[in-house]
């Protein structure tokens, strides 16, 4: 397994109808480092969101889509999802706040 630091955890948010909704039970999205497990996910959105605190996170694995270019197949890059569930007491986050 690959050394990964807490800022290199969350990738970026996933903005879409369906994680805005969950957002209303604090729930949100985030793209995840491939390699990264449950407890990592957790201790990087607690760092790098000072007042959360984290209940449960759900994770999920995307096999990359096979494309093709002509006659060269090829697939395109493996991705990670992570579905992270804040406490009733924990402060929401902030980058979901002006959305």
């Amino acid at each position: 397994m690959a050394n990964i630091q807490y800022y290199d955890v969350i990738l970026k948010p996933v903005v879409t109808e369906k994680s805005m909704n969950a957002m209303a039970e604090k729930k949100y999205t985030f793209l995840v480092h491939t390699e990264a497990n449950k407890s990592m996910i957790k201790e990087a959105v607690e760092k790098m969101f000072p007042g959360t605190k984290v209940k449960s996170v759900n994770t999920m694995n995307n096999e990359g889509k096979n494309r093709r270019r002509g006659m060269t197949f090829g697939k395109t890059a493996a991705t990670k999802k992570a579905i992270v569930q804040l406490t009733e007491d924990s402060k929401e986050i902030e980058i979901f706040a002006g959305l």
